[in-house]
């Protein structure tokens, strides 16, 4: 299917309309390849702040290589799935050690570094180096399904296959046909993506802006509600845990998430998932060998993580001497080191309504 004549609209509305991102002004491979990463599952408006901190830290990928392990990931803490983060510096490692320190030019070169995938592979090629390479995300797919008035759903295989050789065919297109301007692949690509974010949206999409709306099957037949057509969410998932900030003289008992774990090198106070019916002062007892102690509430934190709705049940132990906890694996930080240590989301929070009780 060729939708050729969305081309030249596209390009003129994106040069019209795009937005004045951090990450636009430089063609910097690497600068351009940690937005791409921070932006997966990440609103635009979340991630300038964060790209902003990274790039003024690590700003090159001999820095990223370089840096400590808890730098990386204090530098993402609070943008969520935190693989994204370890999979870079190891990418950057593998630069340093196999590419001399360059980024990769090519899309095989750029497929080959750890946590790059089809679409961030395209990307980079294509806004960095304007090579005519496609890309298709959420948004590329809802503008894409919606104008050819694609009605089966883009999770199947072969459509999602037929949605990535038409970008295909577009961009070398607009590559081929649009000589005069130096870098149509990469506006042509990031057009794509703008529109879905700004006006092909998921509800209530602006078709009476769009300037592919002349087109699109999607809107001349009433659809745009149906198309594309996703998938039902999986039902959510209630999980209860409760867990212990444990004092003494000051400071404050924290464990490190292992390896091959979710949010793997990241910091929380001891927690267990438990039953409903679970008591704390019984979990307490059985897995911090404490004996009989006293629990303070602290906070009740309400979180979700995909299908996943986790309820963080938080308590303080102050103990009058120094616990024994060492088959837990975790280590006493004075408790005004918590600002600097890298934690979960959840823990984060914990920790400072633990802060800011203590000040009292």
């Amino acid at each position: 299917m060729r939708l050729r004549f969305i081309v030249a609209p596209l390009l003129k509305w994106f040069a019209e309309n795009a937005r004045d991102l951090p990450w636009r002004r430089t063609r910097d491979p690497y600068a351009i390849w940690v937005s791409e990463i921070m932006l997966q599952q990440t609103q635009v408006k979340t991630v300038i702040p964060y790209w902003e901190r990274w790039m003024n830290r690590l700003p090159d990928v001999a820095a990223l290589a370089n840096a400590r392990e808890d730098t990386v990931i204090k530098l993402w803490e609070g943008l969520g799935y935190y693989s994204r983060a370890r999979n870079m510096q190891k990418a950057a490692r593998l630069i340093r050690d196999e590419h001399g320190g360059r980024f990769p030019r090519d899309l095989a070169g750029v497929l080959a570094l750890p946590g790059v995938g089809r679409y961030t592979g395209g990307a980079i090629c294509s806004i960095a180096y304007n090579q005519p390479e496609p890309i298709v995300d959420g948004n590329v797919i809802r503008v894409l399904t919606r104008v050819a008035g694609i009605e089966e759903s883009p999770k199947a295989k072969p459509v999602l296959e037929q949605i990535w050789a038409i970008a295909d065919d577009l961009v070398k297109q607009t590559v081929a046909r649009q000589q005069s301007c130096q870098r149509n692949a990469s506006a042509f690509n990031q057009a794509m993506m703008e529109l879905g974010a700004l006006v092909c949206t998921p509800r209530n999409p602006r078709c009476d802006v769009c300037p592919l709306k002349g087109r699109c099957v999607a809107r001349k037949e009433n659809k745009t509600d149906r198309i594309p057509a996703l998938a039902k969410r999986a039902a959510a998932t209630k999980r209860r845990y409760v867990g212990f900030a444990i004092l003494w003289r000051g400071k404050v008992f924290v464990q490190r998430r292992p390896d091959g774990v979710v949010n793997a090198g990241y910091w929380e106070f001891p927690n267990w998932e438990v039953a409903a019916d679970a008591e704390p002062a019984a979990l307490a007892k059985g897995n911090l060998s404490l004996g009989q102690v006293e629990l303070e509430p602290l906070c009740v934190v309400n979180h979700s993580i995909t299908r996943y709705r986790n309820r963080l049940e938080m308590f303080v132990i102050r103990a009058a001497r120094k616990p024994r906890l060492a088959k837990l694996g975790g280590e006493w930080l004075p408790l005004a080191k918590l600002d600097e240590i890298p934690l979960t989301a959840a823990h984060r929070k914990v920790a400072g309504r633990l802060l800011d009780a203590e000040k009292c």
